[in-house]
Formats: structure tokens, sequence, C-alpha cells
């Protein structure tokens, strides 16, 4: 089985990403790269996470790394203010769909916690797996974050989750948290997710990242 896992440089996705290893799914691992609307560090943490996770499947693993700082551009003049994170996190599902069927991946792998922040709550994560058509896998719906912290700990993710970084600045004061299918299908009618999506795929860098912590970059 192979997934398609959109990592961060936070604490959940490497834990999710872990729990299904764990199941026998072998990774591919997807960075929405945010600048300038974040700072070089979360790539750069994203990348330490998955050099970690490499060592611990004792695979080689794909990286792909996706520049998105032009979409959030087009999301911050389009969009109305409380919609930004579901539009956000809806092309970023898209663009991951077309990166998981390039590579032949069965599903998408997320670190998502049902209620941790405004994106994921359930009329939000309803809302933007509405356009997908291969399955996206919650790992860590369920666990609050200390369960979610204690496996960082255990793998060793933890450490290098919590090193010092810049937060996307695009996120709203006050983000809806009761999305209505509606009004998300009228936002996205406002920019060209085709188009913008596309152009996030070709644009990619992809690096391959060996267990012994050697990568090249295609």
């Amino acid at each position: 089985m192979k997934l398609l896992s959109i990592i961060s440089g936070g604490i959940d996705s490497p834990v999710a990403s872990y729990i299904m290893m764990k199941k026998g799914a072998s990774i591919v691992f997807i960075h929405l790269d945010t600048q300038p609307f974040s700072d070089e560090a979360s790539f750069k943490k994203a990348k330490k996470l998955v050099e970690t996770l490499a060592r611990i499947s004792k695979k080689k693993v794909k990286f792909y790394i996706v520049p998105y700082g032009k979409i959030q551009a087009e999301i911050e003049k389009k969009i109305p203010e409380k919609l930004r994170c579901i539009l956000c996190r809806s092309l970023m599902l898209e663009i991951a769909q077309k990166i998981a069927k390039k590579e032949k991946a069965s599903g998408i792998v997320t670190g998502e916690s049902l209620g941790q922040v405004a994106s994921q709550t359930l009329d939000n994560i309803y809302a933007t797996d509405a356009i997908m058509k291969i399955p996206v896998f919650r790992p860590l719906i369920g666990f609050d974050k200390e369960e979610t912290i204690k496996i960082a700990k255990a793998i060793g993710t933890y450490g290098i989750s919590i090193l010092p970084g810049q937060c996307c600045n695009l996120a709203p004061q006050h983000p809806e948290t009761h999305s209505k299918m509606k009004e998300v299908e009228g936002a996205v009618k406002q920019i060209d997710t085709v188009t913008l999506s596309d152009a996030a795929v070709l644009e990619a860098q992809v690096i391959e990242i060996s267990h012994c912590d050697k990568s090249h970059q295609k």
C-alpha cells in the first residue's frame, strides 16, 4: 500500500505518517511551502522530520516540496477572510490528490485531529473533503494533543517539531468553524483552482531521502 503524506513542520503530521508506516504503508511525503507567508524554518523542519521517518522505515523515501505561496496570495486577494483556512486546506488536498495520482498512491495521510484548530471541525473537514476522489486517512482524528506528543517523543520527532519557526500569517482572526458547502463552493469559484494546482504540481521539487540521511534533488 502506497500513501501520500502531507507533512508540515509541526508535531502531528509526522506522528500520523509513523502510524500508517506501522500499518505497512509505503509513504511518499509532500510539504506545501508557504513562504513568504511563513519563514524557511517550516521547510527545514519538515525535511528533518522526513529524514527521521526514513531512518525509522529503513527505506529510501520520496519528498515533494510544492511552492504554495502564490496560491496563498491569490486566496488572500479573492477569498473572504473567514474562509481562507478552509480554501487553503482544500487546495492543499487537491494538489496532494494530483501528486498521489502521479505516484499511484491509494490515499492521502494528514495529521488532522478533530476540533484541534479551526479548519479541523467536523463541518470544515466535510467541506474540504468534498473534492476528494481518493481516501484521506486521519489516524489522529480522535487523539488529544498529549497522546500525540507522547508518540512524537518516543519516535524522535518532537524535538524537531518544536524548533522555532514562523507560523502562517494568512490565518484569519475569526475563522469560519462551521462552513456551509454552498458558501465554500461560491468562494472556490473566485479562483482558478485547477490552473493553480496544476502549476504547483509542475513546479514541485522532488528529493529522495535515504535512511542514511543522504539526499539528492531532482
